[in-house]
């Protein structure tokens, strides 16, 4: 039930039906431009790349078939292996695949690496394997990917993080706009509040724009190891940016590898400091899980839940919605509209998510576009309700100054 009482803590405010219903408190932060996103493979899924394990899967078809014909067998066929499989296969390769099955894919590689180029290096063959799978033909940005990038606005400066290698979300990019500077591992802009920390920031590497050259890219234990332990690079960059932004990750498990390293990474601050701002992740399931949402909140995750039926379309509509309804660079035309249809019902008689929409788009506006709104709202006969509801936000933004 909407509650006007309840503090932008409280707050939860749904995009539309069947949308993930988004924390008030995050929208308004959204709006502020302190926010910034961190993209995971989940989103380029939608654009038939593959996930971490479909990639391992990729690796092994190329590189070791008698390795992928046990791998990529059926949910439940794939437990254990026969005798005869087993003396078919070497000590290293049944211990690639226990550890396939432990989905610990980043150890699956980097042992695979040392198997079969003894030294690697950035022109290895699992690392060419990987490059040419992502280099495909009619890779092409997905809806997603452009929502993303006009989330990613903060009001000028375009900033979004990503540990994909594919550089999908560069092509998602407005026409017409100057080109957005990719930054990868080491090249990375440190965070800062002003106009120059912007671009694709490419946490763990991306493919370099010319194919005859190898590609930095981490993917191994070993690789995780240099960048987060070793040369730090991918923690202290999180650390900074946790404390200028609320972090929102999209397009990630909960047992993917890099959501383990970049959860342990800014946990670790967690419990020391004060001044990080909260994080948030998209959880897409068939109905919520109160032991899976716990388990993200023991993280120091806030959940945002969503039904993953459909390829996770709810996910896709959300963040257009979402995009749609920005106040940086959203379509203003379309928030007319939402006010004009909301206030048609009155306030007692509509809708919950209606009230709350309502008041969100109040709530997050300036005077001038608050005054603006509310002229719209009276020429289209709003009830008295809504009118108090205006005048009641108004007066709520006054007192918590």
């Amino acid at each position: 039930m909407s509650d006007r009482s309840l503090t932008a803590d409280d707050r939860q405010v749904s995009l539309g039906e069947g949308l993930a219903s988004i924390p008030e408190r995050l929208l308004l932060a959204h709006a502020r431009g302190e926010v910034l996103f961190i993209v995971g493979a989940g989103v380029s899924q939608q654009a038939n790349l593959p996930d971490f394990r479909g990639l391992v899967l990729k690796v092994y078809e190329r590189l070791d078939r008698a390795v992928h014909g046990v791998i990529s067998l059926p949910p439940g066929e794939d437990a254990t292996l026969s005798p005869v499989a087993q003396h078919d296969l070497s000590p290293p390769q049944l211990a690639e695949i226990k550890r396939f099955y432990n989905r610990d894919y980043d150890v699956v590689l980097g042992m695979l690496e040392r198997r079969m180029d003894v030294q690697p290096q950035g022109n290895s063959s699992v690392r060419k394997a990987i490059a040419d799978e992502l280099r495909r033909p009619a890779r092409k940005p997905a809806s997603i990917h452009r929502a993303l990038m006009r989330l990613a606005d903060r009001g000028g400066p375009i900033t979004i993080v990503t540990t994909n290698f594919d550089l999908l979300l560069e092509a998602a990019h407005k026409r017409g706009k100057p080109a957005l500077q990719t930054y990868a591992l080491g090249g990375i802009p440190r965070p800062g509040r002003r106009g120059d920390f912007s671009g694709v920031l490419h946490i763990h590497g991306a493919l370099d724009r010319d194919p005859s050259r190898a590609s930095d890219l981490v993917v191994t234990d070993q690789d995780f190891g240099e960048f987060y332990l070793r040369r730090r690079i991918a923690p202290d960059f999180i650390y900074d940016a946790a404390r200028l932004y609320h972090l929102v990750l999209v397009g990630y498990s909960a047992n993917d590898p890099p959501m383990r390293y970049l959860l342990n990474a800014v946990a670790a601050d967690g419990t020391r400091f004060d001044d990080l701002k909260e994080r948030f992740t998209f959880v897409g399931a068939k109905s919520p899980d109160p032991v899976d949402l716990e388990d993200w909140k023991g993280r120091g995750i806030t959940p945002i839940h969503y039904d993953e039926a459909n390829g996770h379309d709810a996910l896709r509509r959300s963040m257009q919605r979402w995009a749609d309804l920005s106040p940086i660079n959203g379509k203003s035309d379309l928030i007319d509209d939402e006010v004009k249809r909301i206030v048609r019902t009155n306030r007692n008689a509509a809708a919950d998510a209606d009230r709350d929409l309502f008041d969100h788009l109040i709530r997050r506006s300036t005077s001038n576009e608050r005054e603006r709104l509310s002229a719209l709202a009276s020429q289209y006969k709003a009830d008295l309700g809504w009118l108090d509801a205006i005048a009641a936000i108004v007066t709520e933004r006054t007192r918590d100054r």
